[in-house]
């Protein structure tokens, strides 16, 4: 019985941070928020190329739920009024090894004012067929996949 609690306490104390250090997995959350004309809403970000949608890390002691709508409120203005429905969990280990990302999809929302920010440079609403020059491919598959013209992927 002690030999038990021993590995216990060992294991607590020294296996789950190598493991922790060892597996290294990050989580991100990404929003398509879709408005009444079908129209997503796209940002630019000053430090990263390419129109994406919004989001990003979730923080400790934060649901990936609760970063969704924190990210979405800092980088649009925009409050979902209801739940959000998650759409995929994606590997994103092109751009980061053991980054995850959570796609939620919104279409209930109201919105505010953007707030000014440095992080956002250009933000707003596009037509899926006439979405801006440099959108990115991750972003474009995500999109096709919401759309039902793609099978989902499990990269993103």
């Amino acid at each position: 019985m002690w030999k038990q609690a021993a590995f216990s306490t060992v294991s607590r104390l020294l296996l789950h941070p190598w493991f922790r250090l060892r597996r290294g997995l990050t989580l991100g959350v990404r929003v398509a928020v879709r408005d009444d004309e079908g129209r997503i809403f796209l940002v630019r970000h000053s430090y990263a190329p390419g129109w994406l949608l919004p989001g990003g890390g979730v923080e400790r002691g934060e649901t990936a739920d609760e970063a969704a709508r924190r990210e979405l409120m800092e980088e649009s203005g925009i409050e979902t009024n209801g739940p959000l429905r998650l759409f995929g969990l994606y590997a994103n280990d092109n751009n980061f090894a053991g980054d995850h990302v959570a796609l939620y999809v919104v279409d209930d929302f109201e919105q505010g004012p953007r707030p000014g920010s440095l992080e956002i440079v250009e933000a707003g609403f596009f037509s899926p067929a006439a979405l801006p020059e440099g959108v990115t491919s991750g972003t474009l598959r995500r999109l096709e996949e919401i759309a039902g013209r793609r099978p989902p992927d499990t990269r993103w």
